[in-house]
């Protein structure tokens, strides 16, 4: 072997008995502690938020170190390309509400301004539709709701759970596209009745609504793509587990300084 590779059976020797060194045992301790931030990510987070999260558990390092080790180990935050289904169908003869947002996505506090949207899950049993609202001061999921159908009661449960959770004050922006699920009766009555106000993005533009769009990306590339979910009910305790336990608060947001939602509430809000 020495022979193969060039090197003298002394030189072997010394480095076959040479104790490691003091950088290569501290990257051996942080590749367990890196590997263990990866595991609890569920696999999704890459180097930023690695290294963002072992800063705030107190560990001194780079984030270019954190890429490198990660890299080693063959650690990669889990990706698939995005696709999409029809789920909007601005085809109706409901009113139409101003965009109140024009695509500004900040709130000052919570319960000031929601966003809501709906998106399919594939089953066995069929599709799922999964309607959710969103608080746009912490990106936190504050309502949502699944059914087997696109009727209009799937975005008015979830509306109905956000008030319930968060009982907003009359004034309230809450935006939406203009689908017939939003504009009808069912939902623009539930609105009016806790004086919320209501806002629509414009006809076939998804940017008037991105801050859905990016939940609903981050949704179907971190987890649904890689489930295989055989019932509906499979599915509810999936989405639920993902939405309530890790989006809502342990997974660490960008846009938020990199904290949870209900960190980012915490913290700017004082709430116990």
């Amino acid at each position: 072997m020495c022979k193969t590779l060039r090197v003298s059976r002394s030189g072997f020797y010394a480095w076959l008995g040479r104790c490691e060194s003091d950088r290569a045992r501290e990257n051996r301790r942080l590749m367990t502690v890196i590997r263990g931030v990866f595991d609890e990510s569920r696999g999704i987070y890459g180097a930023p938020r690695v290294h963002r999260t072992l800063r705030q558990q107190g560990e001194p390092c780079s984030q270019n170190r954190v890429a490198r080790l990660m890299r080693k180990a063959e650690l990669r935050s889990k990706t698939r390309r995005r696709f999409r289904v029809k789920t909007t169908d601005s085809n109706h003869s409901y009113p139409i509400a101003p965009d109140l947002l024009c695509r500004d996505f900040t709130a000052n506090g919570p319960n000031q301004t929601w966003a809501s949207d709906m998106t399919y899950i594939a089953t066995e049993e069929g599709w799922l539709y999964l309607a959710v609202t969103m608080d746009l001061f912490s990106r936190k999921i504050v309502g949502w709701s699944m059914a087997p159908t696109m009727h209009a009661k799937g975005v008015v449960d979830a509306l109905k759970m956000a008030i319930a959770q968060r009982r907003p004050s009359a004034g309230l922006i809450h935006h939406s596209d203009r689908g017939s699920q939003y504009a009808s009766e069912a939902f623009t009555d539930v609105l009016a009745g806790h004086g919320l106000r209501p806002s629509m993005s414009r006809k076939g533009n998804c940017y008037d609504n991105a801050a859905m769009e990016s939940f609903f990306h981050t949704l179907k590339t971190e987890h649904v793509r890689h489930e295989h979910y055989r019932s509906h009910a499979e599915a509810r305790a999936s989405l639920f587990d993902y939405i309530e336990i890790f989006y809502n608060r342990q997974r660490l947001h960008s846009t938020l300084g990199y904290l949870s939602p209900e960190e980012f509430e915490r913290a700017r809000t004082g709430a116990a």
